[in-house]
């Protein structure tokens, strides 16, 4: 057994799975992956919960084979939250430094902070997110810590990422309901880019896209700060629903043959080729055409690179990306797909691999498990700072506050 105070567990509740990861955070900060549990997902859509008993259900199974792999009891989990209602934007907070020697004070950063924080948002909002980015004093930029600096006007540039509250709490409900506690929810987006990027990727400027099932999320980091985020409801349910109606099968075949023969990239080598297949009974299937499923699958695809490209370029959010682009989730398994990424989005594109991270092999070697691993990652990042050690600042480089804390 675990010292429980050791445990930090990342639940995601997708649209196709659910996942549970359990870490143990060793004395030296050092973060050991050392339990997966997963169940079929089949109370979301869209990454939202639809069906709270079929989630609860799911999570249920995903936490006791969780937990019964890592041999521990789970008692609250850090939990993994997106949908099309989420929204992500840059702000920026003014102080003026009201001292006679002007000598920037702990109480200034603080309230620089709060005032960054202090954003028009309707009252169905919350904030999960207030991210600090970079200070200012008296104009200069890319200060990392004003405190003991002169200046009369200290400002504060934030990220915030944002949900509708109600449906927020479906997920937390969701989970109290199973006696669980939710130490804080994250956004999937964030918690990914977590487990993939080294500090070196941040500043060099990084593009982490999650293709899920329901949502693909996608975070933009340069100078080792969150510059952009942003959410999509759309995913590899809408690949197979399109291969459904384009190939006029059902639903479930559409599935299995995305799974078995699909391709992110049409090629000249499946031209007139098509798929013979049998029921169970050994009856024969309709015949499908190799070439129409991947020109479907491709179409689909294409459209979300080209959607998360026109929102990075209104952002100006694309030129920050030199390091390349790093793609997880259950999409990253469809070959090619790094390839069409990186012809749409003209920066090179790879699938991404989980970092500064040890532990079990078939969890840590995943593109789908990425995001639940970075949940553990976060909440790897609340502890230190409960712990007092410094690393919290340097590791997400801002201030992260969430809702529904526990109590």
């Amino acid at each position: 057994m675990f010292d429980p105070s050791s445990i930090i567990v990342g639940l995601e509740i997708g649209t196709s799975k659910v996942c549970a990861v359990v870490g143990e955070l060793s004395a030296d900060g050092a973060l050991n992956i050392v339990g997966l549990g997963q169940a079929r997902s089949r109370g979301v859509r869209k990454g939202e919960i639809i069906d709270t008993a079929k989630a609860e259900e799911d999570v249920r199974h995903a936490i006791v084979e969780a937990e019964q792999m890592a041999d521990v009891e789970i008692r609250s989990v850090y939990l993994g939250v997106t949908g099309g209602h989420l929204r992500g934007f840059n702000n920026r907070g003014v102080h003026p430094v009201v001292s006679s020697d002007r000598e920037i004070s702990e109480e200034d950063a603080q309230d620089v902070v709060k005032n960054a924080k202090a954003i028009n948002i309707s009252a169905e909002s919350h904030v999960i997110h207030a991210i600090r980015q970079h200070f200012l004093v008296d104009g200069q930029e890319g200060i990392t810590n004003p405190v003991g600096m002169l200046g009369a006007r200290v400002e504060v540039d934030v990220h915030v990422i944002h949900g509708n509250r109600n449906r927020l709490q479906n997920a937390v409900r969701a989970v109290k309901g199973l006696q669980l506690e939710v130490d804080d929810i994250v956004f999937n987006g964030l918690a990914s880019a977590l487990a993939l990027l080294t500090n070196e990727q941040k500043e060099l400027g990084s593009l982490v896209i999650d293709m899920g099932g329901g949502t693909t999320e996608y975070v933009v980091y340069a100078n080792g700060i969150i510059k952009h985020t942003g959410v999509l409801a759309v995913g590899g349910d809408h690949v197979s629903n399109d291969l459904a109606y384009g190939l006029k099968i059902p639903l479930g075949r559409a599935e299995q043959l995305k799974v078995d023969q699909g391709s992110a990239l049409l090629d000249d080598s499946v031209k007139g080729q098509t798929l013979n297949y049998s029921t169970d009974l050994g009856l024969p299937l309709k015949p499908v055409n190799l070439e129409h499923l991947r020109r479907i699958m491709s179409l689909r695809l294409e459209e979300i690179f080209q959607l998360i490209g026109q929102d990075l370029e209104q952002a100006g959010a694309l030129d920050y990306v030199r390091a390349g682009v790093f793609i997880c989730g259950g999409g990253a398994r469809i070959p090619q797909v790094a390839k069409l990424a990186e012809q749409v989005l003209r920066v090179p594109a790879s699938i991404g691999r989980t970092n500064s991270i040890s532990g079990l092999k078939s969890a840590l070697d995943q593109p789908e498990f990425a995001n639940a691993i970075g949940l553990v990652k976060f909440g790897s990042f609340h502890h230190r700072r409960r712990a007092g050690a410094p690393s919290f600042a340097a590791g997400i480089r801002g201030v992260l506050s969430g809702i529904f804390k526990r109590g």
